[in-house]
C-alpha cells in the first residue's frame, strides 16, 4: 500500500480511536468507534483479506455496535454527572501516548520489526484459511466469546425487565 494512502488513513484512524476514548458523549464515542471499525476494514482490504474485512463490517460495525448502542440507551448516561479523572490517569494516558508516538515515528523512519514473521501464509484472509484457523487454533476462545456474548445479552434482558417492573 502506498504511503500516500496509508498515512492519511492511519492518521484518521488514530484520530477516530482517540475520539472513542476521550469524547465525553457516549453516543458520539460509539459513532467514532463505527468509523474506526470501518477504517480497519479498509486496511484489511489493502492486506488482501477481503473476507476478514467483510466480517469486520458485518460483525463489529454492525451487530456489536447495535449491542453497544442498546446498552448505552439502556443505561441512560445523560442522567448522571460525569466524574473528572485524577492526575494519575492523565499522566498514564500521556505516557502511553508518547510511547505510541515514538513507535509510530520509529516505524515511519524505516524501523524494522522482524519482517520474516509478518509475511502472511498462502491464502491469508480467505475463507478456508480463516475457517481453518478459527476452528483449530482458536476454537476455545471462539466458543468462550460466544458464551460471553450470550451471558451479556441475557444480563441486558434481565436488567431491562427489572427496570420495566
Amino acid at each position: 500500500m502506498a504511503a500516500v494512502v496509508f498515512f492519511p488513513l492511519a492518521a484518521l484512524l488514530v484520530i477516530l480511536a482517540l475520539t472513542v476514548v476521550l469524547h465525553p458523549d457516549p453516543v458520539k464515542s460509539a459513532l467514532a468507534l463505527v468509523g474506526t471499525l470501518f477504517l480497519l476494514a479498509v486496511f484489511f482490504v489493502f492486506l488482501s483479506a477481503e473476507v476478514v474485512a467483510a466480517l469486520q463490517v458485518i460483525v463489529y460495525a454492525g451487530a456489536i455496535m447495535v449491542l453497544f448502542l442498546f446498552v448505552i440507551m439502556l443505561l441512560n448516561p445523560g442522567a448522571e454527572r460525569s466524574e473528572r479523572r485524577g492526575p494519575v490517569a492523565g499522566t498514564v494516558v500521556g505516557g502511553l501516548a508518547l510511547v505510541l508516538a515514538w513507535q509510530t515515528g520509529w516505524l515511519a523512519a524505516g524501523g524494522k520489526i522482524g519482517a520474516e514473521g509478518l509475511r502472511p501464509e498462502r491464502g491469508y484472509g480467505g475463507v478456508f484459511a480463516l475457517a481453518r484457523s478459527l476452528f483449530t487454533d482458536f476454537l476455545l476462545p471462539f466458543e468462550l466469546t460466544s458464551v460471553l456474548l450470550l451471558v451479556a445479552i441475557v444480563g441486558a434482558v434481565v436488567l431491562a425487565k427489572r427496570r420495566l417492573s
